[in-house]
């Protein structure tokens, strides 16, 4: 089994290195392309910060509603075909669409680019229950763990890659041709490297493909709850997402009104949760030593509980800065290091608690219908997003401050881990069948 720095040894085998790439590059494009829409409309807005926020506000809202609307027929179609072409498929569609998001990036027409982003959240709905569900098709249940940690810590360091890259580039002269560039290069070279992926010959052509969107997200999402263990790992892959949702969406209003930081120390907050979370995804491997076992789950949950709960402990009074200070001035005073100190620790904790769900998740779900397990998982994460943001409105709304998201999430992460730990039997002593 893949135990440790041994994981990386996956990467050059055509079992996974074909893969970790095209969803590599694909991950890195989806995030340079909307954070590079979200540069341009705050400049085009400059002088109109509320209608900024407005923008990105329903900008986001284009990119999930395909998840709700298409992940019961992205799963469907994901079980029906072979998942190794299907995979060729959807890196060829988002050739086109990312097509079109050059060509948006060259005027200021922003219904054209909603339009791209609701493309593009379409070709994601549809590659998510395919990249998921051909892991255990490619890989040795020994080896599922680590492939699983593989593949989340390359998700968050191209989220974090794009991110930057699509800030800065689009900012340099000729900023609007060179990401156009990039993101037709990226997808050529996700093209590419799903021609590599190993044909499973597995596919199961009796599936049906149903339009009926409300009865077909009930059924996928139903499946998911035949089987106990899977249900509780994909409850707690969602959580994983609420926890991310809801802080990574206040590091800007926390940096600029309570630690009178500027966008440069917003992005190293976004660089720690990308690197402690794919640190913590290998470190899930390395101690349970490639075994697909839930027995992290509940002390990582209160890992999460603590740091969060400091968070709000460190956190200073809001105040209105003058001057916002940069990274240097930022990691001078001392008692900012306590919150970076929190920030990884969340970031580590979020990674060890998330990678031995989503092998559960794989391992125990039927092969026959495993896509359209993941398909109904991807359904609940985008609920349970969209709840972090409501939730998380709604408490800013009444004046509760950002320090109190911290201190609400501290307390049901542990309250979390409680609960998991009085399931000791269901949940804790889950392992491999195959042992």
């Amino acid at each position: 089994m893949a135990r440790g720095n041994a994981a990386l040894s996956l990467l050059p085998t055509r079992r996974l290195g074909p893969l970790f790439w095209a969803l590599f590059a694909g991950a890195m494009n989806d995030n340079l392309l909307k954070n590079a829409y979200v540069i341009l409309v705050a400049y085009r807005e400059a002088q109109s910060g509320q209608a900024t926020e407005i923008i990105v506000t329903v900008a986001t809202a284009v990119f999930i509603l395909p998840y709700f609307l298409f992940s019961a027929l992205a799963g469907e179609i994901a079980d029906k075909f072979e998942k190794s072409w299907l995979l060729r498929q959807t890196k060829l569609a988002e050739i086109g669409v990312v097509t079109l998001g050059a060509l948006s990036l060259l005027g200021d027409n922003i219904y054209f680019q909603l339009g791209v982003l609701f493309l593009l959240g379409v070709q994601a709905t549809v590659f998510g229950p395919v990249k998921y569900a051909v892991l255990p098709e490619l890989m040795p249940e020994s080896e599922l763990l680590a492939a699983n940690a593989l593949v989340d810590a390359g998700t968050f360091l191209a989220i974090l890659v794009g991110t930057i890259v699509g800030g800065l580039l689009i900012l340099v002269p000729g900023g609007r041709f060179a990401t156009g560039g990039a993101l037709l290069a990226l997808a050529l070279f996700g093209y590419a490297a799903s021609w590599l992926i190993p044909a499973t010959g597995k596919a199961l052509g009796t599936v049906r493909l149903r339009v009926n969107i409300l009865a077909s997200s009930w059924q996928v999402a139903g499946q998911a709850r035949e089987r106990p263990e899977v249900w509780r790992a994909v409850l707690g892959i969602s959580w994983f997402w609420l926890v991310g949702a809801a802080l990574i969406s206040q590091f800007p209003n926390y940096a600029k009104e309570y630690l009178g930081a500027d966008n440069h120390v917003v992005t190293l907050f976004l660089a720690l949760n990308s690197i402690g979370v794919g640190c913590g995804s290998l470190a899930a491997n390395r101690i349970l030593r490639g075994a697909i076992s839930a027995r992290l789950v509940p002390w990582s949950a209160l890992a999460m509980g603590i740091f969060t709960f400091d968070m709000w402990l460190a956190s200073p009074e809001p105040h209105t800065a003058i001057h916002l200070t940069g990274i240097t001035a930022f990691l001078a005073s001392p008692g900012n290091w306590r919150i970076i100190g929190d920030l990884v620790g969340i970031a580590l904790s979020a990674g060890i608690f998330a990678v031995p769900l989503y092998a559960i998740m794989q391992a125990r779900s039927a092969e026959s219908e495993r896509a359209r397990v993941v398909a109904g998982n991807n359904i609940l994460n985008a609920l349970f997003i969209v709840a972090a943001g409501g939730g998380s409105a709604l408490m800013l709304k009444l004046g509760s401050g950002v320090p109190a998201i911290f201190l609400v999430l501290g307390v049901a992460n542990a309250a979390l881990a409680a609960a998991l730990a009085l399931r000791r039997p269901a949940l804790l002593r889950l392992r491999s069948r195959s042992r």
